[in-house]
């Protein structure tokens, strides 16, 4: 007859090792993936609004902050990988 610490040990033999809970990013991860995501509305009124009107002046403006949000994007990814 199997008790059930070893109907458990058999159960996790079988299905490989068990996946420990990952730690929580912390309060500045969660900040800033929320005002990354902020920013889009605030990108899409200004082109929305400037390109027309200046289109020289508005696509330097939207590189530069393009360019201002894949540095800490690329900084992540490099030490995280």
């Amino acid at each position: 007859m199997i008790n059930p610490p070893q109907s458990v040990l058999i159960i996790g033999v079988c299905r490989g090792p068990i996946a420990l809970p990952r730690a929580d990013e912390g309060t500045a991860a969660h900040l800033f993936q929320i005002l990354m995501c902020g920013q889009l509305p605030i990108i899409a009124f200004f082109a929305l609004r400037w390109l027309p009107r200046d289109l020289r002046a508005a696509v330097q403006i939207l590189a530069l902050q393009i360019t201002v949000a894949l540095i800490p994007m690329a900084t992540l990814f490099f030490f995280e990988h």
